[in-house]
């Protein structure tokens, strides 16, 4: 069976995806009332708070370099590319979260890693909204 390269790469979702509808159903009981990706923010956050002054990424752990043990994988193919590709969303990320201290925001990364442990996600996103 083979796969075109952009076909699957078109089927790779930017908003909505899996991760991010579960943190925000974990979301909407604690505090119902965000907004989804504010063009008018640094980096397009996933979820926003305005009233909080809180932006919430959810990043899948591939795309965005996370240091566990999928975010660790690497592809075979084409490695050199995916390397530089990676480093550069790092970057990007890194730039976009310095900018929101200076705004007087707060920024939450959320990774899909941790979805799997949704008591400790709770609490740190209850800890996230209500400081």
């Amino acid at each position: 069976m083979t796969y075109d390269r952009s076909a699957v790469m078109r089927a790779v979702k930017s908003r909505d995806t899996g991760p991010e509808r579960a943190v925000r159903a974990m979301l909407w009981p604690l505090a119902p009332g965000y907004r989804l990706h504010r063009a008018d923010l640094p980096g397009k956050p996933d979820i926003v708070y305005a009233g909080r002054k809180l932006a919430i990424f959810v990043h899948g752990c591939f795309w965005h370099g996370h240091d566990c043990p999928r975010g660790a994988r690497m592809p075979k193919a084409n490695a050199d590319y995916w390397r530089a590709k990676i480093a550069r969303n790092r970057a990007r990320d890194q730039r976009t979260l310095a900018v929101y201290p200076a705004m007087g925001w707060r920024a939450l990364v959320v990774h899909e890693c941790e979805l799997k442990d949704r008591v400790a996600l709770g609490a740190r996103l209850a800890e996230a909204l209500y400081l």
